[in-house]
């Protein structure tokens, strides 16, 4: 074929190239070599048949003549007969080779292996148009393969390996399905899956109160998983970064104020003294990792009012791990949500530090030098109302030595801050006590009210309830709690006649002279029941928010439908909150004369103040 062809080249440069009209030699032989092939269809129907079952035996693992198939084609080239002759059939028969391929391979194999599969037929099929296939072959082909192997497949992919990938985090896997289904416009289908996988995976464990304990490493890991993901295996598309944004606020806010207040919880453990086994640094990508949670939670005004109540514990106690890591959290989220959210935080820092000068300034001073009694050692906090979480005033009558500690210290800080007036949070207190048991000395670290109340066994064997509460006079309800603490609970300072849980008028108490313990300290701890007073008080919070954020709208906007406000509210507010109730706050306005209803549509509201 070469030595004619270059016989031909020869003749059409020396003689046909000067003559005029006349067709060169190479052409007139094409011309003839079509004729008689088109004259013959059996010749051209073996000739294609051959070649295409040569590329199916390539595609099924055998070694087959690539220079021969590469002639072949380039001649059907030359003659002008590839796109018509060869290619049509050529893209028909890698549909069907593909088809059945897909369904088999689908069936037979696990998603990671169908994936590699694909991405490694595409690969060869792109290598085929290099070596002998026309250029123009190759986006058809491509196109063919892609249809077959991915586009008919994604649903059954995605349903059958998708989640799967997820679990194990199989970042590889999941940007090599990333990558083919980007070929086959099938990105919004993947979105999908993954909306459907983080609001699915995680809802068992949301809204299971038993696992409540496990909630937030849980969410720290999930989070963490999906960035890994979104990083790794979905090139930081910011569509899937908005879908895994838009889905993790779903989830964590299922069940609306609970993960705010344990996220608080979370925090207080980590930031408390005696969470050893962790550095500096770990704590503070700790408290980094926490504050991503913070931004999805909705009910910000309940992270608020724990944070608030567990700060104030750890200040008062000095149970704080760092107050380094304490500050670094109050400026993260003054970062996050402004100085009005950190303010009274901040205030109650500078209240526990000046508390520290007013006591060291107090002990120097001439009072308590001449006047304290022997024996007792006392450190105030003064704190300022308006920074601290609310704490309802409670009586007790405390023991002799307390009352003159307590007097001398008013009497001192009035002298230096005249004009102020102290209030003394009685609930607030903690002692440690030095306790004689027959089988030795313990130190008790009780509240003040267990305190009272154990001081009172230094002068009476057994008393009954009614006897102690006329000593202490704690509150009824305070008092049986306090009882219980120290008669029910793992270590029993005192014995209770008749034995049981509960607390009642007739019972009687002695000082245990058994107690033993393995321990020289000892923590009382006590059964608090703090969680729904903070948790009704944020709700009462919520209500003045509410009719301010109504009667600003109103004041802009002067006359507003009922629909119209309620959906002006669900955009200002940011906490979750039901029609129902918004619709109790505008009859609350409308009774105090804020708001009126037109007369003509009781749905229509005017203001009025």
């Amino acid at each position: 074929m070469l030595i004619i062809r270059g016989i031909a080249l020869l003749l059409d440069v020396k003689y046909v190239k000067n003559v005029a009209n006349l067709s060169s030699v190479w052409d007139m032989g094409l011309q003839l070599f079509r004729k008689h092939i088109s004259l013959s269809p059996e010749i051209e129907h073996k000739t294609v048949t051959g070649l295409l079952r040569l590329i199916e035996s390539e595609r099924l693992g055998e070694a087959i003549d690539k220079t021969l198939l590469s002639h072949l084609l380039k001649m059907f080239t030359d003659l002008g007969m590839y796109s018509e002759t060869f290619e049509k059939p050529f893209l028909e028969c890698t549909s069907e080779f593909y088809a059945t391929e897909g369904v088999k391979y689908l069936q037979q194999s696990d998603i990671p292996d169908y994936l590699k599969h694909a991405e490694s037929r595409l690969q060869e099929e792109h290598d085929r148009c290099i070596l002998y296939l026309e250029a123009n072959t190759r986006k058809p082909l491509i196109a063919t393969t892609e249809k077959q192997l991915l586009q008919r497949h994604t649903s059954a992919i995605i349903e059958k390996g998708f989640t799967v990938l997820m679990e194990a985090n199989r970042v590889t896997d999941l940007s090599r399905m990333y990558t083919l289904f980007q070929r086959v416009d099938a990105i919004e289908m993947l979105k999908q899956a993954l909306s459907l996988y983080i609001r699915g995976t995680g809802q068992g464990i949301i809204m299971d109160e038993e696992k409540d304990k496990d909630l937030v490493p849980f969410l720290l890991e999930f989070k963490a998983s999906l960035d890994k993901i979104l990083e790794e295996s979905f090139a930081k598309n910011e569509a899937f970064s908005n879908t895994i944004k838009e889905s993790f606020e779903h989830l964590i806010n299922l069940r609306q104020n609970r993960p705010a207040e344990l996220i608080a919880k979370f925090l207080d453990e980590k930031l408390r003294a005696g969470n050893k086994g962790t550095s500096e640094e770990e704590l503070e990508g700790i408290l980094d990792k926490v504050l991503v949670l913070f931004r999805f939670i909705q009910g910000k005004d309940v992270f608020e009012a724990f944070y608030k109540k567990d700060l104030a514990k750890r200040l008062l106690l000095g149970k704080s791990a760092s107050i380094d890591a304490e500050k670094s959290m109050i400026t993260k989220l003054k970062t996050e949500c402004g100085s009005q959210f950190t303010n009274k935080l901040e205030g109650m820092f500078k209240d526990i530090e000046l508390s520290k000068e007013i006591n060291d300034s107090f002990k120097q001073s001439s009072q308590a030098r001449t006047k304290l009694p022997t024996g007792i050692e006392m450190s105030v906090h003064v704190l300022t109302t308006g920074y601290w979480p609310t704490y309802p005033p409670m009586d007790v009558k405390l023991p002799h030595e307390l009352n003159v500690y307590q007097d001398i210290f008013k009497e001192f800080y009035l002298s230096k801050y005249s004009g102020r007036r102290l209030m003394w949070q009685n609930s607030l207190g903690h002692c440690v006590l030095k306790v004689e048991f027959p089988k030795g000395r313990k130190e008790l670290a009780v509240s003040l009210f267990q305190s009272v109340v154990l001081m009172l066994f230094n002068d009476a064997q057994k008393l009954s309830f009614v006897d102690i509460k006329e000593s202490t006079g704690i509150e009824d309800k305070e008092l049986r709690r306090t009882l219980q603490s120290l008669a029910c609970g793992k270590v029993r300072v005192l014995q209770k006649t008749p034995k049981g849980r509960d607390i009642d008028d007739k019972d009687e108490f002695v000082f245990n002279e058994d107690f033993s313990a393995p321990l020289y300290r000892i923590k009382m701890k006590e059964t608090v029941e703090e969680n729904t007073s903070t948790t009704e008080r944020v709700f009462q919070d919520r209500q003045y928010q509410v009719d301010a954020a109504i009667v600003r709208i109103m004041k802009t906007r002067k006359t507003l439908s009922h629909t119209l406000l309620i959906t002006e509210l669900f955009q200002q507010l940011k906490f979750p909150i039901k029609p129902a109730d918004m619709k109790k706050r505008i009859e609350s306005l409308i009774d105090r004369e804020y708001l009126e209803r037109d007369r003509s549509n009781p749905q229509i509201y005017n203001y009025l103040a």
